[in-house]
């Protein structure tokens, strides 16, 4: 797969999402968020589970010891992200929700340079700059009355960098993206039912009264949107990935948009124009520039 191939698979991933939030914010009239949580990656994971295991036996790579410690700790981080996200959106504003999610394009470089002292290219970092300002623009150059719910979804874009770092890093580490987020789908699914028989009591009706979202939100935002960024991040570093995911927020305003009737206001469209540009500025010049220095030192040798 080619790094451009992987950045487009990023942007479906990040329609799928952005969309997702309506499924999400309607499924909580009847279910609670453990509920919706795990029977969404439930259906994901069965539904990812016969690509997974044809991964596994196409290739020879296996996981180690640390490798599954590794995954059982990224599992906790996506479920906790997740349910975070989940019971945020109960009670704040879809558009808010994709803004503040969106911070995670900020808290991603932020983490890999104080963790791993990654230093990402200048460009990147003024893309990163560009993205905040651009979903800024596109909530209207302000925000609802913060709630309860809004603090939530800042603290889940925290849990969301840092499953984007890790999920880069086992990923290209193994070549088992599928399996590995099969894995993580299926053990975050059945620990969030655990969690919601404990909880919230849930109930076949309360699970088909939401059939539409549910569906959505297991085969669109999960089952398929994951998997993309699985595997498109084996391509494209996780800075750059966090990069291209900002856009959610303009797919979830737009969701939104259509179907509640949210409506953008002027500078909102803007906003929507500053993260496409942000986005091609951190990832499509960079290896531009990249090439023509290769090119230019080639020639002088």
């Amino acid at each position: 797969m080619t790094r451009a191939t992987a950045t487009l698979c990023l942007l479906l991933a990040t329609a799928l999402w952005g969309f997702g939030f309506i499924a999400q914010k309607h499924a909580m009239l009847s279910m609670g968020p453990l509920s919706f949580t795990g029977v969404r990656f439930i259906i994901g994971g069965a539904l990812l589970l016969p690509l997974a295991l044809r991964e596994r036996r196409t290739k020879s790579a296996t996981l180690s010891r640390r490798d599954w410690l590794f995954v059982a700790a990224m599992t906790l981080v996506f479920f906790i992200g997740s349910w975070l996200q989940q019971v945020g959106l109960a009670s704040t504003t879809v558009t808010n929700g994709g803004f503040l999610t969106g911070l995670y394009v900020l808290f991603v470089p932020l983490i890999a340079f104080l963790v791993f002292r990654t230093q990402p290219h200048p460009l990147v970092l003024i893309g990163v700059a560009l993205a905040l300002v651009g979903i800024y623009l596109l909530n209207g150059a302000r925000l609802d009355r913060l709630n309860i719910g809004d603090a939530l979804i800042v603290l889940c874009a925290v849990f969301w960098a840092i499953h984007v770092l890790m999920l880069g890093a086992i990923a290209s580490r193994t070549g088992l993206p599928l399996a590995i987020t099969c894995g993580t789908f299926i053990l975050a699914g059945f620990g969030a039912i655990l969690l919601a028989f404990v909880f919230e009591a849930p109930t076949l009706a309360q699970i088909s009264e939401q059939w539409l979202a549910v569906a959505y939100a297991g085969i669109g935002s999960t089952a398929i949107g994951f998997t993309l960024q699985a595997v498109a991040q084996q391509y494209v570093p996780a800075t750059n990935a966090a990069l291209v995911l900002s856009s959610e927020a303009l797919f979830a305003a737009l969701g939104a948009a259509l179907l509640l009737g949210e409506r953008l206001l002027p500078i909102g469209y803007l906003g929507a124009l500053v993260i496409f540009l942000a986005i091609l500025l951190g990832e499509v010049l960079p290896p531009i520039l990249l090439r023509r220095r290769t090119r230019a030192e080639t020639v002088t040798t």
